[in-house]
């Protein structure tokens, strides 16, 4: 059950895209388009950021519908745990690490949430800026190799290797 699902997971991944690559948009609309998608969807926005993207999608010409698709099928509710506990790690390292501890003051507890609010944020920018950037520079070359390949049909291509990942 769990190896069917992750092989639609994947699938569906692969379909967006390959269908992303295969647009009118510019490598660079592609990739900015990806990594936006990646950047809003990392936010730990309660689902929020995906209505955002749709809008974004829906105002501006340059971005590629497929590709914000694939963003978001990428940072799926099984991932965004993983996003979250490293944010924290993240903004732990940012504001030196300070242990939780157990208390029942109200002061307390407000202090401690506060200090897990604000390393969490700050820590899930660092790293959804760090996916984001990452993203677009891998996505744009995939681009550009996907078109180079269509282009040449006898070259064999670093992009096809990589889609080639998602199958199975």
């Amino acid at each position: 059950m769990i190896r069917d699902r992750l092989s639609r997971y994947r699938e569906r991944v692969r379909r967006e895209l390959t269908t992303a690559l295969q647009e009118e948009h510019t490598p660079h609309e592609v990739g900015l388009s990806f990594a936006t998608g990646i950047f809003v969807t990392a936010l730990p926005t309660g689902g929020l950021g995906i209505g955002l993207l749709a809008g974004l999608a829906a105002w501006r010409s340059w971005v590629s519908k497929p590709a914000i698709i694939a963003a978001i099928a990428v940072l799926n509710p099984l991932v965004k745990p993983a996003v979250y506990v490293g944010s924290y790690q993240v903004g732990g390292l940012v504001f030196g690490e300070r242990p939780l501890r157990s208390s029942t003051t109200d002061a307390s507890l407000l202090e401690t949430a506060g200090i897990v609010v604000r390393q969490l944020l700050v820590g899930n920018l660092l790293i959804a800026a760090v996916l984001s950037a990452s993203s677009y520079v891998v996505v744009a070359r995939l681009t550009r190799l996907h078109r180079e390949r269509a282009d040449d049909p006898a070259e064999r291509s670093s992009a096809s290797a990589v889609l080639g990942l998602f199958r199975r």
